[in-house]
């Protein structure tokens, strides 16, 4: 069900409304992709288990994002999901002083944060008996 949103944006280019979607089944479409747009797709769960497990569901791991009153259920929560990087009410993660990156189909590695230097660094391991 479209609560809001959905329909093209006035103006010049391709761009559509901010869209939220109330009462989508876990099956669907736009939870096991990966939609780079202005959409919440809103479902319902009873457990975290459940949630976590609904989050879980799909091949792709760029960001999550949880909101609640409870640090420590957010702490479990973040450590549970699959993603790169999980946003805890809030909802820009982007940060320059934070690695930035995905896990699964959504990318390898971290660019920026103190991980981004990695890349271009060369380890080198010397063993020596004595």
């Amino acid at each position: 069900t479209v609560l809001t949103g959905g329909e093209p944006q006035p103006g010049p280019g391709h761009f559509f409304q901010p869209t939220v979607l109330g009462n989508v089944p876990a099956s669907a479409r736009v939870h096991k992709e990966e939609i780079f747009g202005p959409v919440a797709p809103i479902s319902t769960f009873r457990t975290d288990d459940e949630a976590v497990r609904m989050a879980n569901d799909t091949e792709f791991g760029l960001v999550a994002y949880l909101f609640t009153n409870d640090l420590s259920r957010a702490m479990l929560v973040s450590e549970a999901l699959e993603y790169g990087m999980v946003g805890v009410n809030q909802g820009i993660v982007s940060n320059p002083a934070a690695p930035f990156g995905g896990v699964k189909q959504s990318g390898f590695g971290r660019e920026g944060g103190f991980e981004g230097i990695d890349e271009y660094l060369e380890t080198k391991y010397v063993g020596i008996a004595v």
